[in-house]
């Protein structure tokens, strides 16, 4: 069992931290629906960490609870040490957690500088006069979320497409986009959901370098569902599986992938 207070060294060397995030047998219900049922994990800081699991299973709606569009009926949210009321997800934002959906949620008119600019909303301090004007305070704050945003577009190896409405990306680049807008709100803790889903196997490969990159050298923490075991057994540091908004399963990725329960009701097979 890990301690709370102390992190883990993983097999490649990289030091992992204490809890960041730790959810408290959370029960979400939807009407007579339970999409969560008791459930109970955490998040440390600096780690690369999955939620998996079937269709249905309420990974996303377990997401939506981390990052504020739904509060959970039953359970306690932590975030680096204290208890979370229930917020708003634009409360959530600026304890700095970022996500990105399942479904892009990108504006298809406006330019992918634009788009990335909007990741910067939570950082603006100076009042909507001001912002109007674009005066004093206001001017210097635009400049400096500008650059930021730019070095986040650089990282992403997207200059040449900066100017381009994200309408005319095709599917693989919004995705990419859309982890830039995540990206630009410098978040400690990053929530992806299917980062990978429709993509082909460059495109898969590039995100994964993305993600990686962006867990070494930004230091976020990483929390993501993604469907495809290669990448998932590939990127995390520890994997909790989900079936039927239970948890059937939790530890790294190769406990989990032995474990008999995750494979009966998910992975079919062991992916030795």
């Amino acid at each position: 069992m890990l301690d709370a207070s102390e992190g883990y060294v993983t097999p490649d060397g990289r030091q992992i931290g204490g809890v960041m995030m730790e959810m408290r047998n959370i029960t979400l219900r939807f009407g007579g629906v339970v999409a969560i049922k008791d459930i109970s994990f955490d998040i440390r800081e600096g780690e690369i960490r999955a939620i998996i699991g079937p269709n249905g299973a309420g990974k996303s709606s377990m997401l939506n609870v981390i990052s504020g569009f739904y509060n959970p009926q039953e359970g306690e949210v932590w975030f680096r040490g204290a208890k979370r009321p229930p917020m708003k997800p634009f409360q959530v934002a600026r304890q700095g957690i970022a996500r990105t959906f399942q479904n892009i949620a990108l504006f298809e008119g406006m330019t992918v500088l634009d788009n990335v600019m909007t990741g910067r909303l939570t950082q603006m301090r100076s009042s909507i006069w001001a912002q109007a004007l674009w005066w004093g305070s206001a001017e210097r704050e635009e400049t400096e979320n500008r650059a930021h945003v730019e070095r986040v577009i650089d990282f992403l190896e997207i200059q040449s497409i900066r100017k381009t409405p994200v309408g005319r990306l095709p599917y693989g680049l919004k995705k990419r986009v859309e982890l830039a807008r995540a990206l630009a709100a410098e978040p400690k803790l990053l929530l992806l959901d299917e980062p990978m889903a429709g993509m082909n196997v460059e495109e898969k490969e590039d995100m994964s370098r993305f993600i990686l990159d962006v867990n070494d050298e930004f230091g976020t923490t990483i929390a993501l569902i993604e469907h495809d075991m290669g990448v998932v057994m590939d990127l995390s540091d520890r994997v909790v599986v989900m079936d039927y908004g239970k948890k059937i399963g939790d530890g790294t990725p190769d406990e989990v992938r032995k474990n008999q329960a995750v494979i009966d009701a998910y992975l079919g097979v062991a992916h030795d």
